[in-house]
């Protein structure tokens, strides 16, 4: 047997559960539609100030979908790093400081225009 058969079928799996849960949402969902349901939804914040063509959101929501990103992408790349930490050698550390180099970018942004100020 080809032993990426089982990964195959999991992939299968998944992906019928996820369209299935989808499409019988659709179906058995309730139909309730009213004013603010059929508002277009960015983020639940109101922009501020109001301008003539509708508005813009505040940097700080954006900041803090980026500060997940970052931190979350940072996570599942050092954690198989750190693993296999005593296989990678010299190459395992000079690419993990790249990384962490690269990842400090986004990081020193954000922190300047204020993302981890909290109100």
């Amino acid at each position: 047997m080809n032993p990426y058969v089982p990964i195959l079928v999991l992939m299968a799996v998944g992906a019928v559960l996820a369209l299935g849960g989808v499409g019988a949402s659709a179906i058995i969902g309730p139909k309730r539609y009213n004013r603010a349901k059929l508002e277009a939804y960015e983020c639940g914040i109101d922009p501020t100030p109001r301008a003539v063509g509708g508005g813009r959101f505040p940097i700080k929501y954006f900041l803090v979908a980026m500060t997940f990103i970052v931190f979350d992408i940072e996570v599942v790349f050092m954690y198989p790093w750190a693993v296999a930490f005593t296989e990678l050698a010299m190459f395992g550390v000079a690419a993990i400081l790249t990384f962490l180099a690269l990842i400090t970018v986004p990081f020193v942004y954000e922190w300047r225009r204020g993302g981890l100020e909290w109100d």
